[in-house]
């Protein structure tokens, strides 16, 4: 799961797999879509293949490339369970500053008639 979060760590390389969502390609064809040049593009695929986002396939004279879906799985699962512990505790901040709100319109409703509403 490194390799997988490591490699998406570059922009480039995210660039590479959100063109590679629209379906299979060759570094030839990355290269002309992006703003890479042809030896940087094969760099960034060999380190998405490494971490088993994506696989080749030959076709002649041409290597394909096309995204393999199931290696996001564990980094997916990953995510999955931190975000739900990260929303379970933005939900309770959110409880907690709408309470301190009431709470403070109720002391300034307070303060500035001499009671309670």
């Amino acid at each position: 799961m490194d390799a997988v979060f490591h490699a998406l760590a570059d922009e480039s390389r995210r660039t590479i797999l959100d063109a590679l969502a629209t379906g299979p390609r060759s570094a030839g064809q990355l290269a002309d879509a992006l703003p890479i040049a042809r030896p940087g593009v094969s760099r960034h695929l060999r380190v998405l293949r490494e971490a088993g986002l994506v696989e080749v396939e030959q076709q002649a004279q041409r290597r394909i490339y096309s995204l393999r879906p199931d290696a996001f799985a564990d980094a997916d699962a990953w995510l999955a369970r931190h975000r739900e512990l990260w929303s379970q505790r933005l939900d309770a901040l959110h409880t907690e500053v709408a309470r301190g709100r009431r709470t403070a319109r109720k002391t300034s409703s307070t303060n500035t008639t001499g009671r309670t509403t």
